[in-house]
């Protein structure tokens, strides 16, 4: 029979507050299950499994997103716990998969410094790719390094004197090193590492994090590039507590049809005072009616950083490698 007018109440809009549940940071994610890190900095952390509650909607879940749990959250076998809050994030690095494409993903969550890591031989550096990156990192508000591995088959001076007008911090490794001087850039930071397949990304993380036991490869003889050998993002604890790194999947493409020009100069101190002053309304400081050029001739900053901002913008327009 059917209840009355009166027999049920009517669905209310109000949600629950979870005021009582659990901090979280996602550490990976596989199949819609979110392997969560609970009770940091107490010393008593645990590892929880858990799945995205349907009050989220589409807002999607990523590794290293600070959430809030409810359920079980104790960690034993089994045992599922669910995600009802995502914390506003302090960055977001994102991509598209090509410069068309409207949909963009995020990458990662809340991390402070990109590590792009490039090999100078076997596979051969790819500037542009790493124009595209610096790019994503700008845009994203992170701090960017770069990581040049396999030194012992190539010499890292042509590279390094490439983005030498650009400022980046970079360090230079070589097969058996203590990379006692990467670990110095990595401590008490949450790091993102992103590079195409082969370049060594997960290589160094074993280096870093012993008991990681990310899979490695080989680079294909024929083609130059690598396989792709992780499959997902993941985090990382640096021993001794003294920071995270993320090691992401492989990539051949790092579509930036998101990024927005301004957000890209305002990375460049010296030349975004001068944009702000002299370029024309939507700018895109490519075109001959740019400001910069007449900011770089009074001597506010160099040529070459202005070529190198330019170059990065056309790597956006999607300037073919």
């Amino acid at each position: 029979m059917r209840p009355g007018r009166r027999g049920s109440r009517p669905r209310t809009r109000r949600r629950p507050a979870h005021e009582d549940a659990s901090a979280g940071f996602v550490t990976a994610v596989d199949r819609g299950r979110y392997r969560c890190l609970v009770g940091t900095g107490t010393g008593g952390e645990r590892a929880v499994v858990a799945m995205r509650a349907r009050e989220l909607g589409r807002k999607g879940v990523v590794v290293g997103d600070r959430v809030a749990l409810v359920g079980d959250v104790s960690g034993a076998p089994d045992t599922l716990a669910r995600i009802v809050r995502v914390e506003p994030r302090t960055s977001s690095l994102r991509r598209t998969a090509d410069d068309t494409d409207p949909f963009e993903r995020i990458v990662v969550a809340n991390a402070d410094q990109l590590v792009i890591v490039t090999a100078l031989a076997d596979p051969e550096p790819r500037p542009r790719m790493i124009d595209r990156q610096l790019v994503a990192g700008y845009d994203a508000g992170m701090d960017p390094l770069l990581c040049l591995t396999k030194a012992d088959l190539a010499d890292p001076d042509e590279l390094v004197a490439e983005y030498a007008p650009l400022g980046v911090p970079y360090v230079v490794t070589r097969r058996g090193d203590d990379l006692a001087e990467l670990r110095g850039h990595l401590s008490d930071r949450m790091s993102v590492l992103v590079g195409h397949s082969g370049v060594g990304k997960s290589t160094l993380v074993n280096a870093l994090v012993p008991d990681a036991e990310r899979a490695v490869s080989h680079v294909n003889a024929v083609t130059g590039r690598g396989r792709h050998t992780s499959s997902s993002a993941i985090a990382l604890e640096l021993p001794g507590r003294d920071g995270w790194i993320i090691d992401t999947p492989g990539v051949r493409s790092f579509g930036l049809a998101h990024v927005e020009p301004g957000n890209v100069i305002n990375a460049f101190e010296d030349l975004a005072e001068g944009a702000a002053e002299r370029c024309p309304p939507l700018c895109d400081h490519l075109q001959e009616s740019c400001g910069l050029d007449g900011w770089v001739a009074d001597g506010h900053a160099s040529r070459a950083r202005l070529e190198s901002l330019r170059r990065l913008l056309a790597s956006r327009e999607g300037e073919p490698e």
